[in-house]
């Protein structure tokens, strides 16, 4: 698949997950949703891997990126967006949690030296300016008489933006060697893990009745936005640097707001549109040059 496809089918995989995750926690509670998601998403792709023939265990050079994005990547950001929706509106916690491509392009240029050019720093303040104008009702209601849940709305989706960051410096900064399904597969094992060990501690346990509404929505979660966009994700993160590749999932929060306003019936606000604009405007320019293939030298 040609790289420059890659942005657009997550923007829908992932944009669309966010009121896909809200109508599962509507019955599932937050750790089982995440496992259950995280490993039948597994499930799937040790399957394709089998299909393929590809070994399945990974390289030993493989094992540390396996082991930094299983926790980082997957776990604490899939139980962190989580939690966020709970503490928040859907709208709010997508916008929120993708501050991690102004995040992941602040920490390439210090840790990996990915200096941004022109129009990967004008889209970082686009895309700045966007999430700011977004974040507005949830920086105010901070700033008003203390409220706990106001509070656990900014920090869970900011948490999940920070691992989502430094699991993505790290791959690039170290790349794993092989099959990048299986590799996704362990990595997503481990987060699945991580999420059922939580839901067994906390007593947690999984619904009787599973409405039509609640399986449509954890059909999307498993098999679109994780089996298929961690591996998109992956490969694109392995054709662009760090700073690109974050840049262009800008676009992943405005489908989550737009979702979340046909789905679960979120109302965003009218400064919001000006939001989506600068933040679409922003993923834009990084968006177009990533297909483009280098030039030949002259002779």
């Amino acid at each position: 698949m040609r790289p420059a496809l890659i942005p657009p089918l997550l923007a829908i995989a992932w944009g669309l997950n966010w009121p896909a995750v809200k109508i599962m926690l509507s019955v599932l509670p937050p750790f089982s949703a995440r496992g259950l998601g995280l490993g039948l998403g597994v499930f799937l792709l040790i399957g394709l891997a089998v299909l393929r023939r590809t070994p399945l265990l990974p390289q030993r050079a493989a094992w540390p990126a396996v082991l930094i994005g299983g926790v980082l990547t997957v776990a604490v950001f899939n139980l962190c967006t989580a939690f966020a929706q709970l503490t928040t509106s859907t709208s709010r916690a997508a916008v929120l949690t993708f501050t991690m491509p102004l995040m992941s392009a602040a920490l390439a240029w210090a840790l990996l030296g990915e200096r941004p050019d022109r129009k990967s720093a004008l889209a970082l303040v686009l895309g700045g300016a966007g999430v700011a104008v977004l974040a507005m009702p949830v920086l105010r209601g901070l700033l008003a008489p203390v409220q706990v849940g106001s509070a656990w709305g900014l920090l869970f989706p900011l948490g999940a933006a920070l691992a989502w960051v430094l699991g993505t410096v790290a791959t690039k900064r170290w790349p794993p060697p092989g099959d990048r399904i299986v590799i996704t597969a362990w990595q997503l094992g481990l987060g699945a893990g991580c999420a059922t060990l939580a839901a067994l501690a906390t007593g947690e346990r999984l619904p009787v009745v599973w409405p039509p509404r609640v399986l449509a929505a954890l059909a999307w979660h498993v098999l679109i936005a994780t089996a298929v966009a961690y591996v998109l994700w992956y490969r694109l993160l392995a054709s662009a640097s760090a700073t690109v590749a974050s840049l262009t999932t800008l676009a992943v929060p405005v489908v989550g707001v737009l979702g979340a306003m046909a789905l679960v019936g979120d109302r965003p606000a009218p400064v919001d549109w000006l939001g989506f604009a600068l933040v679409l405007g922003g993923a834009a320019l990084v968006v177009l040059p990533i297909g483009r293939s280098p030039r030949k030298p002259a002779g």
